[in-house]
């Protein structure tokens, strides 16, 4: 507050905290205090709404345990609620999805703090941010083409002899989420490089000279150097992707298959569909303590404050 005050002066700094206070007061925390509310309260006619039947209970929040459905676990049966099987579907591959993108953009972030010189790293970062220039929606409908039964992909891995016949990668090649995995690892890359790219560009190169020098093979310089450098820069890009393939709703509904259900898709029929409001608001908190949780579990892991993650 104080840098703010001596760059902007009085007046200028109190502009941006009353828009910062009216952003977090009127879009976020408002709206989410009213969805607690209605979570709470049942679906009722118009005309009941405020009668004797519209009364505080936690029925919605109940029904996220109804309607058992049998299913494998790990080859194991068992049978959970439809919902509770949905909701554990998204936050594993969600969690999948997160791991891929760090194992992916790790070793670039790396090539472009460290090793790209500075003359083409400017073209290189273009280059990676131009999918960016494209919006979302036409990203998730470029990629249902290039996934279809008779698509591109399908074209080149059977003229190369890598695959005998055309594989219907939206139904599913190895689980039913395939499609949606490939397009979220594809939408959301970037979110895991740019934290860790800027993490790692901080670490002075002379720690890893040094390292070096002492005998330190490349993999334990990694570990022992540049990792433990990058903590902040890994739990905000793990948390960033990781809440946004949670929360995604278009990539699972133009890409997913008629068996792998995301979890925002069931909010929004309740919302959109079912126009139960109530029912959709108790799903949407369940769904916000998942978030919360996640951050609260990588803060812990990488041992990081929330400041560090918000950098």
């Amino acid at each position: 507050m104080q840098d703010l005050l001596r760059r902007y002066g009085k007046t200028l700094t109190g502009f941006f905290v009353l828009l910062v206070a009216f952003w977090l007061l009127a879009l976020i925390i408002l709206p989410n205090f009213a969805m607690f509310e209605q979570s709470f309260r049942p679906y009722l006619p118009v005309t009941e709404i405020g009668g004797p039947k519209d009364f505080y209970s936690f029925a919605n929040y109940a029904k996220f345990l109804e309607t058992p459905f049998d299913t494998t676990f790990f080859g194991l049966p068992v049978t959970l609620p439809i919902h509770v099987l949905v909701f554990i579907d998204t936050v594993f591959y969600s969690a999948l999805v997160t791991v891929i993108t760090l194992i992916l953009a790790y070793p670039l972030a790396y090539f472009l703090a460290k090793v790209a010189s500075p003359t083409s790293l400017p073209t290189l970062l273009l280059l990676l941010f131009i999918p960016l220039w494209v919006s979302e929606a036409l990203r998730a409908f470029a990629w249902y083409v290039i996934l279809t039964f008779n698509g591109p992909l399908n074209q080149l891995l059977l003229a190369i002899g890598a695959i005998d016949q055309a594989v219907r990668w939206q139904q599913g090649v190895l689980t039913d989420y395939d499609a949606i995995v490939i397009v979220l690892i594809y939408c959301y890359v970037l979110f895991m490089l740019l934290p860790l790219y800027s993490a790692i560009q901080s670490l002075d190169t002379n720690q890893i000279e040094a390292a070096e020098d002492l005998g330190s093979p490349w993999w334990r310089t990694h570990l022992r150097v540049v990792i433990p450098h990058s903590k902040p820069g890994i739990a905000s890009g793990c948390v960033m992707v990781f809440m946004l393939s949670a929360g995604s709703l278009l990539v699972p509904t133009v890409v997913g298959s008629t068996r792998a259900n995301w979890f925002p898709q069931t909010i929004y029929t309740k919302f959109n569909d079912s126009l139960d409001w109530q029912l959709g608001a108790a799903y949407s908190m369940i769904f916000l303590l998942l978030c919360i949780f996640f951050v609260i579990l990588m803060m812990r892991l990488f041992r990081v404050k929330l400041s560090d993650i918000a950098k």
